[in-house]
């Protein structure tokens, strides 16, 4: 009897830990990302880019995104609050206001779902902005002078 009790508590046990891993592969799978990380190129100093992320919920059980949060002050992630549907889709806006020359490369952490994160990467390089306006134009001038 003991040995029959033994058997019939290790299975449990067994199936217990078997569900608690399904279910953490599952939450794992909640968030999918089209792209965890985007190339700006050469951007102007000064000059503000953003790009969009998307993001599907390919599980049975609503997303929600909890805090987006970037790794510095010239980077600023908007999205929605709103929970995300099974089977729905949201993005986050990642803005950059370079104001250093040279390359970058900034994280975006997002938390969801209780504890859950991953990480967008946004990476380019800074050319700078000219000191000096553009040279004037000599022809703006022979136009002034043939119209009088």
């Amino acid at each position: 009897m003991k040995k029959i009790f033994s058997l019939l508590l290790i299975a449990a046990i067994s199936t217990g830990v078997k569900a608690q891993t399904t279910q953490v592969k599952q939450g794992q799978d909640v968030l999918t990302l089209k792209e965890t990380q985007f190339e700006f190129g050469k951007i102007q100093q000064g000059q503000p880019v953003t790009h969009d992320f998307f993001i599907a919920n390919n599980s049975a059980d609503s997303l929600k995104l909890e805090r987006v949060q970037a790794s510095c002050g010239c980077t600023t992630p908007v999205w929605k609050n709103d929970p995300v549907a099974p089977g729905g889709s949201t993005q986050i806006t990642v803005g950059f206001n370079a104001q250093n020359e040279g390359p970058f490369e900034k994280l975006v952490t997002i938390y969801y779902n209780g504890g859950q994160v991953k990480t967008l990467t946004i990476k380019g390089t800074v050319a700078k902005m000219p000191s000096t306006p553009a040279p004037p134009n000599a022809s703006v001038n022979l136009l002034k002078q043939i119209n009088q």
